[in-house]
């Protein structure tokens, strides 16, 4: 786990901050002494979330219900909040979804960051940890991925979040030619986050059936939907179906924390994966699900899904070494908090 020390950046503007990955972080930081304002526009959250971060923390965190896409607004809110640094959420996260809708995607998730930048520019913020995805590697040549491998993404939403990618490194470089105030920016490339903050108050709890695999199985586990459908049974993994690496989404919160305490030392753009570097298949993950719950996961082999890939894990050295951070938590601990926030649903 990174240590905090007396770092700058103290105030944190967080972006879809009442979301899965952005509930987790806050609570991250509000423990480790950061002050954190959340903006927020509800299309995947639930407002009670502010209230579930209250409990955990004892802060009632300050929240804005805004949409990225809103400069001025964004703007504004930046300096009456007087923020050090951004971490950046917002925004939409199904592969499957952006075949069908691709400009959805691009709008929010590309054409919502440049949003952002303006208003940060304007602000004078140039601190930004930026939620990218393993999705920007396309099909793996070589496993594992390191930062290095090839970018090829093979999906709207991959596409979306390179495009953000090369945007924000193109800023840093600008700023540096310019020698302007300069940017500090951490893209850090998530693998599968899963699992819930140990009080069961907060955990992955999306708004209609879900799309990830971990809530889709606890629905399964609960009762709430018959089965879950397993997308390929005869890719070239141990056992035919596809290999993630899977990590705790309280590990990735720490991830975030440690990202802010690297740029305050460095400047220009950096990228960093966020995984644990193992890899493990549909099916160990549903065994470990009915072993932590007590329940059976009822499933059905179909046919593959359009945009995925069979097998993708971390090389995360670099995020240990320069970061200071390493996943600590096991695909047990995952299922167990998982299982633990479904039941308290």
């Amino acid at each position: 786990m990174y240590k905090e020390n007396d770092s700058v950046n103290r105030k944190v503007f967080l972006t879809g901050g009442l979301g899965y990955i952005g509930s987790h972080t806050a609570v991250s930081l509000i423990e480790a002494g950061y002050s954190v304002v959340i903006y927020d526009n509800f299309s995947n959250s639930k407002k009670e979330v502010i209230d579930r971060i209250e409990l955990i923390t004892g802060f009632r965190v300050p929240f804005i219900e805004g949409d990225v896409r809103d400069t001025v607004y964004l703007e504004k809110s930046l300096k009456k909040h007087e923020v050090d640094s951004v971490i950046h959420l917002a925004g939409l996260k199904s592969v499957g979804e952006s075949f069908s809708k691709p400009i959805k995607y691009y709008d929010n998730n590309v054409v919502g960051t440049v949003s952002l930048l303006k208003a940060m520019n304007g602000a004078q913020v140039r601190t930004m940890v930026f939620s990218s995805s393993a999705t920007i590697y396309g099909v793996p040549k070589y496993l594992p991925l390191g930062e290095d491998h090839p970018t090829c993404a093979i999906n709207p939403y991959g596409r979306s979040k390179l495009q953000t990618e090369e945007i924000l490194f193109d800023l840093a470089v600008a700023g540096i030619q310019a020698e302007q105030l300069p940017w500090c920016i951490a893209s850090l490339r998530y693998f599968n986050p899963v699992g819930a903050h140990s009080s069961g108050l907060i955990g992955e709890n999306p708004n209609g059936i879900p799309t990830n695999l971990m809530p889709y199985v606890g629905r399964v586990a609960s009762g709430v939907l018959p089965k879950l459908n397993i997308f390929g049974g005869d890719y070239d993994t141990q056992d035919g179906t596809g290999v993630r690496d899977y990590i705790h989404i309280v590990d990735l919160a720490e991830g975030h924390k440690a990202a802010l305490g690297f740029l305050a030392k460095h400047s220009g753009a950096h990228a960093f994966n966020l995984g644990t570097g193992v890899g493990y298949s549909v099916l160990e993950v549903i065994e470990a699900y009915e072993r932590a719950s007590g329940q059976s996961v009822p499933y059905e082999i179909v046919s593959r899904r359009t945009g995925d890939v069979a097998a993708c894990y971390a090389n995360p050295s670099k995020a240990n070494k320069e970061l200071g951070w390493r996943a600590l938590l096991t695909l047990e601990d995952m299922c167990a908090s998982a299982w633990n926030f479904q039941s308290n649903q």
